[in-house]
């Protein structure tokens, strides 16, 4: 009975206790044997993951991949970039080829159920849209009965506008190819009266088009698109290090931690950028890290909203509001749990 008692207490003071040894994780040390992470991608989607004329990956999706390989090697070049289209993408991941697959993917039941693979935390709050060309007249999604859609195979975008159109009693011609890309090129070919995706992704892909001021987005958001990284089922290890990744970027921004202030930020009182940045507590060492890689990633990386700023902001082509992706004090759902 006494034993007994002494297990209820330990097991009721262990959270306040701090994290005693890193959780064993598999992947991590994989990646750490082979050199390098490997991170899945979109073939190109603008603001989140595309290669610059030098072959170069960046986007916002990216800036995770880099993130991640600051915190394990201190080097944001060690990671292998694999772009796969959405039909490939969970395959792949649940196949071991890729270890992280932060990729403009939706967390569904079915998809965490089913597939051998978890989703970590959403990084970008979505819904998906329509995308017509102006001479068609159309100014709402309800004006599309009998219309005909481009829409891209293995994406929850076929199911949304299965439902769209028989929610609202409207008929369509559906037209599904292989990849986005080929989707997008059928529709501004004349192929389809419009292309639905998500509405970031539209507002992507619309800079594609030669003509793209003739192209525009309905009004209508249809779904809700919640998107973030995933890993492949049973590994709470990388589970964890990938999801408090995420929020390390979201608190560093609450916290008013940038990568120009960082350094500075080292010398402040505030208990709990002390303990976010390593200087109390062991935190780094229980995700299988050294205790500054909050540090190492925000000089590498900066914080949420400075990489949102920089590849879907208004300092960049998309200039997207920041809408749900506004931090949860200034009216958006962007929110982290206590680094404590």
């Amino acid at each position: 009975m006494k034993l007994l008692q002494a297990a209820t207490v330990l097991a009721l003071l262990a959270p306040f206790c701090g994290p005693a040894t890193a959780q064993s994780s598999q992947t991590l040390a994989k990646i750490r044997e082979r050199g390098e992470l490997i991170c899945g991608s979109s073939p190109g989607v603008a603001g989140f993951s595309i290669q610059d004329g030098n072959g170069r990956w960046n986007g916002f999706d990216t800036d995770i991949c880099r993130a991640l390989a600051v915190a394990i090697f201190n080097d944001q070049n060690k990671v292998k970039f694999i772009p796969l289209s959405s039909k490939d993408r969970l395959i792949a991941l649940q196949a071991g080829e890729i270890d992280v697959l932060p990729r403009t993917t939706t967390w569904t039941l079915s998809r965490n159920l089913s597939q051998g693979v978890t989703f970590t935390t959403v990084n970008y709050y979505d819904g998906q849209g329509f995308m017509v060309a102006k001479k068609l007249g159309v100014t709402s999604a309800s004006k599309l009965d009998g219309a005909s859609i481009c829409v891209a195979q293995g994406t929850t975008s076929e199911l949304n506008l299965a439902d769209y159109f028989r929610r609202n009693k409207m008929k369509y011609e559906v037209a599904a190819f292989g990849t986005s890309e080929e989707a997008l090129k059928a529709y501004e070919s004349g192929r389809c009266d419009a292309y639905t995706t998500d509405i970031s992704a539209l507002s992507a892909v619309r800079l594609k088009l030669q003509d793209m001021d003739n192209h525009v987005i309905l009004p209508e958001v249809i779904s809700k698109e919640p998107l973030g990284p995933w890993v492949r089922t049973g590994d709470e290890g990388w589970f964890n290090l990938v999801r408090f990744t995420v929020f390390a970027l979201i608190n560093a921004e609450e916290l008013g931690v940038t990568k120009a202030n960082v350094k500075e930020m080292l010398k402040s009182d505030n208990p709990e950028i002390k303990r976010f940045l390593g200087l109390e507590g062991k935190f780094g060492e229980g995700l299988g890290l050294t205790n500054d890689w909050t540090v190492r990633m925000i000089t590498t990386v900066g914080n949420y909203g400075e990489s949102f700023e920089r590849h879907l902001g208004k300092g960049s082509q998309l200039k997207l509001e920041r809408g749900p992706n506004a931090l949860w004090t200034n009216g958006g759902l962007q929110y982290s749990p206590p680094f404590r």
